[in-house]
């Protein structure tokens, strides 16, 4: 039997295919299953240890990587994003992706993945729902004010969506029973998404004081633009905030500019949007709220800064003013404000991560 094997799995819905090397050796097996973990472990379990498995992420999760650790197998999940490929390489099967990936995981050139525990991974879909729904929720009601633009209805008031604006919604009527219909059906849907990010929002607030990220989420809802929704995402989507630094954590979040250079000329393009892309949404739409004037918290931020640490206070005391000053060191210049909001998004990470690490470096996360 192989004394060290690397094994390549290419998952999929319908099965696993599977490429495992042993470098001493030079010995080559192949082998496609079920997707099934128990399969999987079963033929893994064949070569003799060490061993060491690598997959893909994607879809499938992380329940194969989470039973194969319970095993004793040492299993790592490779990022998809960083993962080398030829430029001239046309060909793509699973027999070749898996091949790749044992070769990969036996020269060290894999980046690996932070498989995260079960719990954490729940409190993850959820966030994601909150989402969704809200994105869901936008449309709906883009619609509803489409068919009334295109009719020649406007609401004479600048505030929608209040109860009001619903009322005379409900007033609205056409003379075509098509129409009506289509546009009954558009409110109604409306107001049922409505009454259904309610319910998901008071799940989250209940979720969000229960949780192991209770104290992070107190934390960065101290800075301007965080509320709970925006705290509750960011907590569970970056876990464990101590795995960076403070210029590390934008790069993760793909906030940093590109660049290709050659020899002395050196261009930087637009930011990579490596990394977590409903944590970067996050941190951008935050952003923006750091423009608005700002002398001294408001209401909400003093009754949140109430309820953290002197140290947490006075950090995020500090990242609210200096976020707003470089906002308007970036009008003054009258720099693109896109561009400009990019760029305190990636500072904003930084606060952010200043805040969570000290509370997560006192209370370790759990290993999966």
């Amino acid at each position: 039997m192989f004394e060290h094997t690397f094994i390549g799995l290419d998952v999929h819905a319908v099965n696993v295919v599977g490429h495992a090397l042993n470098p001493d050796t030079s010995e080559i097996t192949r082998h496609t299953m079920a997707p099934d973990p128990a399969v999987v472990l079963e033929w893994v379990s064949r070569f003799e240890p060490p061993v060491k498995v690598v997959y893909e992420s994607g879809p499938t999760g992380f329940v194969l990587a989470r039973h194969l650790r319970v095993a004793g197998i040492n299993c790592v999940v490779a990022a998809s994003s960083k993962l080398l490929r030829a430029p001239g390489d046309r060909v793509k099967t699973d027999r070749r992706d898996a091949r790749v990936l044992a070769e990969m995981l036996a020269v060290g050139s894999v980046t690996e993945v932070r498989i995260p525990a079960p719990d954490e991974e729940s409190l993850r879909d959820l966030s994601r729902l909150r989402s969704g729904a809200a994105r869901d929720l936008a449309h709906a009601r883009q619609h509803v004010n489409a068919i009334l633009l295109r009719h020649g209805i406007r609401y004479p008031k600048a505030t929608r969506w209040t109860k009001e604006h619903r009322l005379w919604l409900h007033r609205q009527h056409f003379d075509e029973p098509a129409l009506q219909f289509t546009y009954d059906a558009d409110v109604e849907q409306a107001e049922l998404l409505a009454a259904h990010l309610a319910r998901i929002d008071k799940q989250v607030a209940a979720t969000a004081g229960a949780c192991r990220y209770a104290p992070v989420i107190a934390a960065l809802m101290c800075l301007r633009g965080i509320q709970l929704t925006t705290a509750f995402g960011l907590a569970v989507e970056i876990g464990d905030w101590t795995r960076f630094t403070g210029s590390t954590i934008g790069s993760y979040l793909g906030l940093v500019p590109s660049e290709e250079s050659s020899g002395p000329s050196r261009h930087q393009g637009p930011i990579t949007k490596a990394g977590n892309t409903y944590a970067r949404k996050l941190l951008i739409e935050a952003a923006w709220q750091h423009r608005r004037p700002y002398a001294r918290p408001g209401e909400r931020l003093l009754r949140q800064l109430e309820l953290v640490a002197p140290a947490t206070r006075i950090r995020a005391l500090e990242g609210n003013h200096r976020l707003h000053h470089k906002w308007e060191a970036f009008d003054h210049r009258h720099k693109m404000s896109v561009k400009a909001n990019t760029a305190i998004a990636r500072e904003l990470a930084g606060w952010c991560w200043s805040l969570a690490t000290p509370l997560q470096q006192r209370q370790p996360m759990a290993e999966p």
